[in-house]
């Protein structure tokens, strides 16, 4: 922005300050200025969560492959010891059963992780819409911001007005991000 830009935005600003009629307009760019700042957090709050939710559904999936492969490792023992000679073949045998029920015992703690793992996916699918959401919520209030603000320069008590249904606007979608089932 240049030093003339700047200079004449100071004395628009001066004359705002003057005229009491242009104190509402100042009043909602501020409130539209908390608005956005709030939004803007719960946005960044809402797709940090989203990540995290991410990371913590990949370790369930990782958790998931290992019992998985674990699972394979006992099957796979004990068929060796299906066709391994042995000298004692009842302890053979115990070592196979006890391999087997290994096996079977990841296979049920599997369905648990895959159940976690699902609804992590499930929350970050949550999160990221209530992302979205605030997103769509900041950008409308910042339109209501920028468009308000040209009341100052311009007088026009329309941009003002148009302001405040962009703003209303934004503030719904915002809403809207609690809304999110």
């Amino acid at each position: 922005m240049s030093s003339e830009e700047l200079h004449e935005l100071q004395e628009h600003a001066e004359h705002a300050k003057h005229d009491p009629t242009l104190a509402p307009v100042s009043l909602t760019m501020a409130i539209l200025a908390v608005l956005v700042a709030i939004v803007s957090l719960l946005g960044h709050r809402a797709a940090t969560e989203a990540v995290l939710n991410q990371a913590k559904a990949s370790d369930q999936w990782a958790y998931y492959q290992a019992k998985n492969i674990r699972g394979h490792e006992d099957k796979l023992f004990a068929n060796l010891t299906a066709i391994t000679p042995a000298s004692n073949n009842e302890a053979l045998a115990k070592i196979r059963e006890d391999y087997l029920q290994e096996a079977d015992r990841y296979k049920d703690e599997q369905k648990e992780i895959e159940a976690e793992a699902r609804k992590l996916e499930q929350e970050v699918a949550l999160e990221l819409k209530r992302a979205d959401r605030f997103d769509l919520g900041e950008v409308f209030l910042e339109i209501a911001l920028v468009i308000t603000s040209i009341t100052l320069l311009s007088g026009r008590r329309m941009f003002w007005q148009l302001g405040l249904g962009m703003g209303a606007i934004g503030i719904v979608l915002a809403v809207t991000g609690f809304l999110v089932r």
